[in-house]
């Protein structure tokens, strides 16, 4: 039963993931057309998906364990984003260097994605929404 609850809870972060990514890919692809550096049209992107994480995450995903207080919740605000911090500067490092080694840059955000999604889901779910 405890196994079914985690596989959900990581389900619907999954979900909520691919929420956020759509409006970090969306951006980013379409702030690339714009002519914009890959570096900073990333860093763009996954800060427009920070904010849909929190929505969705804090709506959607850990919605039991949102602090009620105020002083606790804007706690748990900071370290959302201090979490997503992490997932930017991973996000940016492994774009920046991908675009450096001359990868293609859709390419480093893919491999981006899957490093920062790991990094976050493993902050959210033992620090965070604890």
């Amino acid at each position: 039963m405890i196994n079914r609850l985690r596989r959900m809870l990581l389900l619907r972060y999954l979900l909520a993931s691919l929420g956020a990514l759509a409006v970090d890919m969306g951006s980013f692809l379409a702030l690339l057309a714009l002519g914009i550096a890959p570096v900073l049209a990333s860093a763009a992107g996954y800060s427009l998906g920070i904010v849909a994480h929190w929505l969705l995450s804090s709506r959607a995903v850990f919605a039991d364990s949102v602090a009620e207080e105020r002083g606790a919740r804007t706690r748990q605000k900071a370290l959302f984003v201090g979490s997503a911090l992490i997932g930017l500067a991973l996000t940016t490092l492994i774009v920046g260097m991908g675009t450096a080694l001359g990868m293609d840059s859709r390419a480093s955000k893919i491999l981006a994605i899957a490093v920062s999604f790991t990094a976050t889901w493993l902050l959210r779910k033992r620090i965070v929404f604890q």
